[in-house]
């Protein structure tokens, strides 16, 4: 993968795909987190001399301008984190990334100049990776950046297309996101734990049966424990199942047992009869929760489990969390064992995006993982595959 080690900026216009898909309320973004990830590759950038065009996507727009979807309100908080003024070129039909009218905004730029364009998912072509918008968003720049690790598992026109028409290399937030998952995919350090929650099991299949022969244990927590402990014959209540999948968590749980990976379950869960704040809750047997019921966390016994479990690990991987986190009834779980994993001493930790992440900005410990991804669903597809589309075209 060509990085920025690779390529001398100086006097060039740069291309870079960004990921400022941000959380937008009335007009401002209330997330600056993906911003503030941005920053190191485009200081370095503007240090070599160069002029810069940035570009993302927003939300799913449903395809040509629409006001709520336009990246107007980034660029003042680019303007925040960077300490330089951004032109903004869009917040109207006439003005997509791939314009005429856009181009010659560019072209037209002083030298120097940090140029933010509006959402890449105005062109009805971007999600078809289609080749000609591909050629157009090329005519943007002299060479391209992909620094959107949170894209770079989709093989659309901004994020892999526009690479086969421009010299193009890694951002450092792309690299160190790669760097850092690859180090828990291809050389970690046992004892290596990896802790997975969630709604389903459907969704973490791919990594489990990756990491499966890689790993010392794992931990199973989140709604996708249900469908594990049904296979097992415990009852569930109405906890979340997938019924289509009890043979192949049946299947899992022996092939941990073969190659001698401790598999831990949750054995026992807050249960509530609905998921709202407020609602009563009993801490149950994770097997034997009573009808019209519903399993909704982890349980104290089994978070104190995890936790020790968890002790004098060299390497943990954790994705997603143990319950229904947003309802503060229901977070306790994931909130001890993100804090476990948080204390760990010597340990090299990765959350692997999403709601974990979230986790551990509530906890405040963001700061203590040795990384925390940015990507939640392309973390796991390289957990899965080992590569991604984004990889590829800077190979």
């Amino acid at each position: 993968m060509r990085t920025l080690r690779d390529f001398n900026a100086a006097g060039k216009r740069v291309l870079v795909r960004v990921d400022f898909n941000v959380p937008i309320k009335e007009g401002k973004v209330k997330d600056e987190t993906r911003v503030a990830a941005a920053i190191p590759t485009l200081k370095h950038l503007l240090e070599q001399g160069a002029t810069l065009v940035l570009f993302s996507h927003l939300g799913r727009p449903k395809g040509g301008y629409e006001e709520a979807s336009s990246l107007a309100p980034v660029a003042p908080v680019l303007e925040k984190h960077l300490g330089k003024p951004v032109v903004f070129i869009g917040g109207s039909p006439e003005l997509t990334p791939a314009s005429e009218a856009t181009l010659e905004r560019v072209q037209a730029a002083p030298s120097g100049s940090v140029i933010l364009l509006d959402n890449v998912r105005f062109e009805p072509g971007e999600e078809k990776n289609d080749e000609e918008l591909a050629k157009k968003f090329a005519r943007l720049g002299d060479a391209f950046v992909l620094d959107a690790f949170g894209s770079a598992h989709r093989a659309h026109a901004s994020v892999t297309g526009v690479a086969r028409f421009l010299p193009s290399y890694a951002g450092f937030l792309m690299e160190k996101e790669v760097s850092s998952i690859g180090k828990v995919l291809h050389n970690p350090e046992k004892p290596y734990w990896v802790v997975l929650g969630g709604a389903k099991v459907s969704d973490k299949i791919g990594v489990i049966e990756n990491l499966l022969p890689r790993v010392t244990g794992m931990v199973i927590g989140g709604a996708m424990a249900f469908t594990f402990i049904k296979a097992q014959g415990g009852q569930v209540g109405k906890s979340l199942v997938e019924d289509d999948k009890l043979d192949l968590a049946r299947d899992l749980i022996k092939r941990a047992s073969d190659l001698g990976v401790k598999l831990l379950l949750p054995t026992d869960v807050v249960a509530a009869q609905k998921i709202e704040a407020g609602a009563p809750t009993r801490v149950m047997p994770a097997n034997a929760i009573e009808d019209g019921w519903m399993g909704l966390d982890i349980g104290p016994e089994s978070a104190r489990t995890f936790a020790e479990a968890l002790q004098g690990a060299k390497t943990v991987l954790w994705n997603g969390p143990m319950g229904v986190f947003e309802v503060d009834d229901f977070a306790k779980g994931t909130l001890a064992v993100g804090e476990a994993i948080a204390r760990l001493e010597g340990a090299f930790t990765v959350i692997g995006g999403g709601d974990s992440v979230a986790a551990a900005n509530k906890l405040g410990m963001a700061d203590k993982f040795s990384h925390v991804s940015t990507g939640g669903g392309a973390s796991l597809e390289l957990l899965e595959l080992g590569t991604l589309p984004g990889i590829e075209a800077l190979s």
